[in-house]
């Protein structure tokens, strides 16, 4: 008997070795994402200045493997990564789903929209396709810039980072992103659920890997896009900008994000450089 017990230790010993290596293979907390380091600095883009735009979150407090503490993820696998000995927020869309809204996402849409969280709830889904993180502290943005910066690390489908403003309680948004594999920067809209492209502008040199800055400012019905200092989209809305932001990607994109800031108010007439 006692034999007996022993051997069925043993294999239990054994099986959770195994299981565990498995998991191995699946990304752990801290070195789920490829551990590169950064490509050397060819623009604006390597050290954005986010002392001058307030409030500015670099993730460093945030604890590895977990959400946000400053964004609320609605759709999408958000969570704290490294790149480096540097924390950053990171989108894992290799563990993206389509129709899945992120964990939780009943509680947490009502935390950002109090009572008219259902509003946003019916439209979620139909944007499962497009990753996002709402910034918890920016109640209403509608002037001023929003700026971070992003490294495209991998996907298939898709390696964007996009700057998201005008966030409704409904769900309906805006968002400028730049691409990766399409180089390019587009300003897209969402009214109820479908999405539609408001301005391309292509032959934006997006390259995969290396860290860059995207900008968006917004000066009444005018908004501007720029990527690593350079101002490529100029644009005026139909209506002024009102509502929540945050980041945005696509799909399988695996994208670090740092350095998020907000500015509100006026700014020069191009932002800043």
């Amino acid at each position: 008997m006692k034999r007996h017990i022993l051997f069925t230790f043993a294999l239990v010993t054994i099986a959770a070795q195994g299981f565990g290596a498995r998991r191995e293979k699946a990304p752990p907390q801290v070195e789920y994402l490829p551990q590169t380091a950064s490509a050397p600095a060819t623009s604006t883009a390597s050290k954005l200045d986010a002392s001058k735009l307030l409030p500015a979150n670099s993730f460093s407090q945030d604890l590895l493997g977990a959400e946000p503490t400053s964004f609320t993820p609605a759709v999408g696998f958000w969570v704290i990564g490294t790149d480096g000995d540097n924390k950053v927020l990171v989108v894992d869309g290799r563990k993206w789903e389509e129709g899945k809204a992120s964990a939780g996402i009943a509680e947490k849409a009502r935390a950002i929209y109090g009572e008219r969280y259902a509003e946003f709830l019916d439209n979620v889904k139909a944007y499962a396709y497009f990753p996002f993180a709402v910034a918890k502290y920016v109640d209403d943005f509608k002037e001023g810039e929003i700026a971070f910066r992003f490294k495209p690390v991998a996907g298939k489908i898709d390696q964007a980072a996009g700057v998201l403003f005008n966030v409704k309680p409904n769900g309906d948004y805006l968002t400028i992103r730049a691409n990766a594999l399409e180089q390019n920067l587009v300003l897209f809209k969402y009214v109820k659920g479908k999405r539609s492209s408001v301005k391309w502008i292509k032959d934006v040199p997006t390259p995969t890997g290396q860290w860059q800055d995207l900008r968006v400012v917004v000066q009444g019905n005018s908004v501007k896009g720029f990527l690593n200092g350079k101002l490529y989209l100029d644009h005026t809305l139909p209506e002024p900008v009102s509502g929540k932001v945050g980041v945005w990607t696509k799909a399988d994109s695996v994208t670090y994000f740092d350095d998020f800031a907000v500015k509100p108010g006026k700014v020069g007439p191009v932002g800043m450089n």
